[in-house]
């Protein structure tokens, strides 16, 4: 049995409380008027911009203002409005983005969870009370999503401005979205996703512990029947979330590659963080029957999916440079205008350094190589959904400071707490899965 250290235990407290006080900064410090807006403008000069407190992108301008004309007497009132908009929406958006990313690391996790289930996988046995741990994070990181959701149809915030029917009420696009994107179902379908989505990784995980205890291999058949049912519960659960939960920031916009991209976000992310708590447990003495072929696995997926990704971002990407159709070509102007930084070292994070790092199969093997990808990874996928949300909440006006480091620090100390305190449920070795020998002596 997995024995949660008081040190480990502490240190995510730690990073709980730095980071919640991070996130109260942030929300104190946001303005609360237009002149307060205007003086925190004024005050610095947003990444070198001299106009920034003059100058919107295309994206920014329709999101809120669709119907304002640029020559009417009251743009000056409006302009200051949405600037003070997007200054109160940063600490939304970094507690937002942060809660998403490690949300998503979970539901990462659970679909891989799910596919070595329903193929019967014979070298990943020894990893199933891991990803079963990883999963559990679900239940706190889903509920905190659905509270943002929840206070955003509440208009607790402006994150999403086709919850806001003055802006609705003026723009033809969004009226004809109406029956689609309207607050009521919005949280009804996300309410069935997470439901979903938890009910499955409790099951799961009830029949995965009572086969240890079983004389047959009943549960096992259930598990591989339910998890196979799953999967295409999940792929279309997860194509809807990230049109609901991501896309529609910007709700002009649209891809129809982006839950296919979102998922493979999600999915490399997920199983970069099953290797990092596998090298970390085995560095502690726990699951000695884990070997270098298993951590060689891992990091080829890692390397995989970072070019599965890859060729995802560059498809999206292509298509609408090549198509040059301003309500899509809007996206990546306003990134690569106003996020240029962020915007490709997250190209460089999640595509160049994985294949530099993990291209040689002898480096795969070698743990203290993978943790150095699987940090850059992570961060870089972190950035990938800062990429999506912020341009649409709060335009230029970004920056990564406290409330961002704050919310990551938060939800970072929450998920190994609750990962972590889960592992020690249950011991991390199955006993009765019908692959376990396989798993056990699996070399490549």
């Amino acid at each position: 049995m997995y024995t949660f250290s008081n040190r480990l235990k502490i240190a995510s407290f730690i990073l709980m409380a730095v980071g919640l006080i991070g996130i109260a900064v942030g929300f104190i410090s946001a303005p609360s008027t237009v002149e307060e807006a205007k003086a925190i403008v004024a005050s610095h000069d947003t990444h070198g911009d001299s106009h920034a407190t003059e100058s919107h992108s295309a994206v920014d301008a329709h999101n809120e203002h669709a119907t304002v004309d640029a020559h009417d007497d009251g743009h000056g009132s409006s302009h200051d409005e949405h600037l003070l908009h997007q200054l109160q929406n940063k600490p939304w958006a970094a507690l937002y983005v942060a809660a998403f990313f490690f949300m998503m690391i979970a539901l990462g996790v659970l679909a891989f969870y799910a596919i070595q289930r329903a193929a019967q996988a014979g070298w990943s046995p020894l990893l199933f009370r891991v990803m079963e741990g990883i999963t559990s994070y679900l239940v706190p990181g889903g509920i905190i999503v659905f509270v943002i959701l929840v206070l955003s149809v509440m208009h607790m915030n402006h994150l999403f401005v086709w919850m806001d029917a003055d802006v609705v009420a003026h723009d033809h696009l969004l009226q004809g979205k109406k029956g689609y994107l309207n607050p009521i179902f919005f949280l009804i379908r996300a309410a069935i996703f997470l439901a979903g989505w938890i009910l499955y990784r409790e099951y799961s995980r009830k029949l995965s512990l009572k086969q240890d205890e079983s004389n047959d291999d009943s549960n096992f058949k259930l598990n591989f029947r339910i998890s196979a049912g799953f999967l295409v519960f999940y792929l279309i659960s997860e194509s809807i979330m990230s049109w609901d939960w991501i896309m529609s920031v910007d709700p002009h916009w649209f891809s129809t590659l982006f839950g296919w991209y979102v998922f493979a976000s999600m999915f490399v992310s997920g199983i970069t963080v099953i290797a990092l708590v596998t090298i970390y447990l085995k560095s502690k003495g726990y699951l000695e029957d884990v070997n270098d072929s298993h951590i060689h696995d891992l990091a080829k997926f890692m390397f995989g999916i970072s070019v599965f990704w890859t060729y995802l971002w560059f498809s999206q990407f292509m298509l609408i440079w090549y198509s040059d159709i301003p309500e899509e070509v809007t996206y990546y102007v306003t990134r690569i205008q106003d996020f240029r930084l962020p915007f490709f070292g997250m190209i460089v994070m999640n595509f160049l350094f994985p294949v530099l790092l993990l291209m040689n199969s002898d480096y795969k093997r070698v743990n203290w190589f993978v943790v150095m990808a699987g940090v850059v990874i992570l961060a870089g996928h972190y950035l990938d959904i800062f990429n999506m949300i912020m341009p649409s909440t709060v335009g230029n006006q970004w920056f990564i400071g406290i409330p961002e480091i704050g919310a990551v620090l938060f939800f970072a100390g929450l998920f190994i707490f609750w990962v972590f305190r889960a592992l020690s449920k249950a011991p991390l070795q199955p006993k009765r899965n019908p692959f376990i020998e396989e798993s056990r002596h699996f070399h490549y």
